[in-house]
């Protein structure tokens, strides 16, 4: 093993040594010149440099194939309309991610969206800035799919569907219910 020391450093490189059992002064970084380090390798230097950076990125590569996005991505939870649009989990049986909303929510959610719009894509919809609609079918369909899979939601699949035709009457009743839905997806594990 190489490890680059400074030289005024004696009693640590003789710890080193001791618990490595491998000899630590072939890479001492000289303190004022470097026509020392005429003689070594220059290539040397790079194996230990290589294996620090294997050694230090090893965990992100892993923990970064297991989950979509970048390194750093942000833990959104178990019951948002983002887990749920990502299929990392399986859907309920009693409503695919094919169904269309207009079948799952009724009439009146025919009249408000496309008739082919599929729950699937109300969960990975990203037109709901200021759309309250677009966010109350996103977030209650997530309700919906919650409250099949996940003990103890708050909602009943029956009390979120008989919300959503309640809040698509206004702009009004349905900001407050996608705010309740939001609020329970969110809070739910």
């Amino acid at each position: 093993m190489l490890l680059l020391l400074p030289k005024h450093v004696p009693n640590l490189r003789s710890h080193i040594s001791l618990i490595l059992q491998t000899p630590v002064n072939l890479l001492l970084a000289p303190t004022t010149s470097s026509t020392n380090m005429n003689h070594i390798n220059h290539h040397s230097v790079l194996i230990p440099v290589a294996l620090l950076l294997l050694l230090f990125l090893l965990p992100i590569v892993t923990e970064s194939a297991t989950r979509p996005g970048f390194v750093y991505t942000r833990n959104r939870g178990r019951c948002t309309p983002q887990y749920w649009s990502s299929r990392r989990e399986a859907w309920p049986r009693m409503i695919p991610e094919g169904s269309t909303v207009s079948k799952v929510f009724g009439s009146r959610a025919y009249e408000r969206y496309r008739y082919d719009l599929t729950l699937f894509e109300a969960t990975s919809r990203n037109d709901d800035g200021e759309n309250v609609f677009a966010r109350l079918v996103k977030e209650s369909t997530a309700a919906l799919i919650n409250s099949y899979t996940r003990a103890g939601y708050p909602y009943s699949a029956w009390e979120v569907k008989t919300a959503v035709i309640e809040g698509l009457v206004s702009d009004e009743a349905a900001a407050m219910l996608s705010r309740r839905f939001y609020d329970a997806n969110r809070a739910c594990n």
